[in-house]
Formats: structure tokens, sequence, C-alpha cells
């Protein structure tokens, strides 16, 4: 079984030592959907929502949040962020998130994907609440991460 990184010798949380890793091009590519009602498909086709401009909040808040990863998550190292990309499309049952991060460092940019992507749905929900309370977000997840020690990984 593979050792969690992040955990001590005596169980304790730490962050890694990346010091030592060689800088190198890295890229994560993370995804999220908000489900919601018909009512507000059509609304953000057309006039949009009774709050604004939906996509445009989500968008602009995934940026914000990819970069401020390290202050949400705490055994997160802070890196530089060179590039963000957050893709929304509108579906019949809701708006698929896609976002891709890019950066060249020491250590990973998933975390960063992820939290752009959680965000910027958390986002959407928040400008769509009054006209669906129980829009959901689901599927939060990594598809695919590129660069560092173990290269190309994409979701099986």
């Amino acid at each position: 079984m593979a050792e969690l990184s992040h955990v001590d010798g005596r169980g304790q949380a730490r962050m890694v030592d990346v010091s030592a890793k060689e800088i190198t091009a890295r890229e994560a590519t993370a995804r999220a959907k908000l489900l919601t009602t018909p009512e507000v498909v059509a609304l953000l086709r057309g006039d949009g929502v009774p709050k604004g401009d939906a996509l445009a909040v989500a968008r602009i808040a995934g940026i914000a949040a990819a970069k401020r990863t390290p202050d949400l998550i705490p055994l997160c190292h802070p890196i530089a962020i060179h590039s963000v990309k957050v893709e929304l499309e509108v579906v019949d049952d809701g708006v698929e998130i896609t976002t891709i991060v890019r950066t060249a460092d020491r250590t990973g940019i998933e975390m960063e994907a992820l939290t752009c992507a959680a965000v910027a749905g958390l986002n959407l929900v928040d400008m769509v609440k009054a006209v669906d309370p129980a829009a959901v977000i689901a599927d939060v997840r990594v598809d695919q991460k590129l660069g560092g020690k173990t290269g190309e990984w994409n979701r099986p």
C-alpha cells in the first residue's frame, strides 16, 4: 500500500518537503457539475438569473480560488500559477465546469484545479439559489494531470 506523504512516522500531519524536487511544467484538469432545474438552465441560456451574469462570476471566482488554494488547503504549497482556464458549458441539466491550471514548479497543481472547479460551482449555486435553492454541485474530480515525476495520469 502506498505511503501517505502528508503524514509523518508518528501519524501527524506535515507539509511535504519539495525543496529537492526539480522544477517541471505541470498541468491539471478538473471538473465539476452544477445540477439545477430547467428554469435555471433557460435563464442561463437567455436573459440571465436575477443576481446577474452567473457564468462570468463563476469564471472569475474560480480563477481567484486557484490562486488562493494554499490559504484554503493547509498542506498545499504556495506555487506560482501560470495559467487558469475555466470553461462553463450550459447543458440540459445544469452547467459543466472544466478547469485547466498550469505552473512550472516543484509540486503538482491538482488541488488548485479542484479548488477552481469547486469554487466556480459554489458561486453558481450562490447566483442561482433564488430560483433553485436545491441546486447541487456534483462530481468534483481531477480528470488529468501532466508533468512532474509521475508524468501523465488520466482518470480511468
